[in-house]
């Protein structure tokens, strides 16, 4: 792997015995690769990154970049930022409000002979769509445009591994999302290696080849977005990803396979991954996502519509069950029952996730999102 974070730990306060900001993180990158930390806010996803940049000691663990160790707890190796290899895009731009577009992202550049030096910041100009700005100031430019120019600033150093700090957190949310996907392309155009830290599960999906989930200093799974999604490791991954509930389910062996018997009715085991005896008198959570639930008229399973919101092309139903439980669904707009009307509705789940029992239940449901 290219970039190698093993068990590492990030503190603060006198010489780092403060309580760990991040305790015990492990994850890689291979190169080429885009990983995004997402997480809610004060989790440890920035002391993280400023770990892999230089920026913060290490308290334990070591980190590695190119099989070459930055950082070790343990053997007292700390590499300077400067000589990481490292470049970095902020969330403020930190462009020179003084210099023009072209000017900025030749700054860091003084070393190349002025020829090169002028190759390069075209180059980065056409990559990021500005050539046509090359001589504007930044603030003459969109937030967008000056978020580019960040980018473009950081590329042309040609660093190993960029790092991102929520560089889209200032713009507004269509233009967040359709920025990220422009970066994605840039970056894999160029090859780079990237590390990006944000908070909107959006932007993540839309850059991220691998995501990581953090909380209170945690990193709970580091995977794909799928399988964030679909088979979390943890009820917090669960809750934090999309939108969902918890159900109680009690797993059963049939002469047809293992089953989850919830307030919805039968689950098969698609995955294969349940057996009995997994947890005591084999009583489980079972997430249940607002896409796991099919909203049919002609179903056994009635439930009424408590709350109800607009998305264009669908609504967000939030169901109750006779029974009590709680469920969300996506239906399509054009479904526009009235808020305490009763619809039928049926479970149609690719993959059952199941969590321990949680011993204090309102035993309505846990709404997760």
């Amino acid at each position: 792997m290219f970039l190698q974070l093993d068990r590492v730990s990030v503190a603060y306060g006198r010489a780092g015995a403060g309580k760990p900001a991040v305790e015990s993180a492990t994850l890689s990158l291979a190169r080429g690769e885009i990983g995004v930390l997402i997480g809610p806010s004060g989790c440890g996803k920035t002391s993280l990154l400023r770990a892999v940049a230089g920026l913060e000691r290490l308290a334990a663990g070591t980190v590695r970049l190119d099989g070459a160790v930055l950082g070790d707890a343990a053997a007292g190796v700390h590499q300077a930022p400067e000589d990481r290899g490292i470049g970095m895009v902020f969330q403020d731009y930190a462009l020179f409000p003084h210099l023009s577009v072209a000017d900025n992202i030749a700054f860091g550049l003084a070393h190349l002979p002025k020829p090169e030096r002028a190759a390069r910041v075209a180059e980065m100009l056409d990559l990021v769509g500005l050539a046509h700005a090359a001589r504007r100031a930044p603030h003459q430019l969109s937030g967008g445009q000056q978020q580019r120019i960040a980018l473009a600033r950081a590329l042309a150093r040609r660093p190993r591994l960029l790092l991102l700090d929520e560089p889209f957190s200032s713009l507004d949310v269509d233009l967040r999302e359709r920025l990220a996907q422009d970066v994605r392309a840039i970056l894999k155009q160029l090859g780079a290696t990237a590390l990006f830290v944000t908070h909107d599960q959006l932007e993540a999906f839309a850059i991220g080849d691998r995501i990581g989930v953090m909380e209170r200093g945690t990193l709970h799974q580091w995977d794909d977005a799928y399988a964030l999604y679909h088979r979390p490791a943890t009820r917090f991954v669960a809750q934090f990803i999309g939108h969902g509930v918890f159900t109680p389910g009690q797993i059963v062996a049939t002469p047809a396979g293992v089953r989850v018997r919830t307030p919805l009715g039968e689950l098969a085991d698609a995955d294969e991954c349940l057996l009995p005896g997994a947890y005591p008198q084999d009583e489980c959570d079972v997430l249940l996502r607002a896409d796991d639930i099919v909203h049919d008229d002609a179903a056994g399973v009635k439930a009424q519509i408590e709350r109800k919101a607009f998305r264009g092309s669908e609504f967000l139903y939030s169901l109750r069950l006779a029974s009590g439980e709680r469920v969300l669904a996506h239906v399509p707009s054009h479904h526009d029952h009235r808020v305490g009307e009763w619809i039928g509705i049926r479970p149609q789940v690719d993959h059952v996730v199941t969590f321990a029992r949680e011993a204090a239940r309102d035993g309505a449901g846990t709404p997760i999102a």
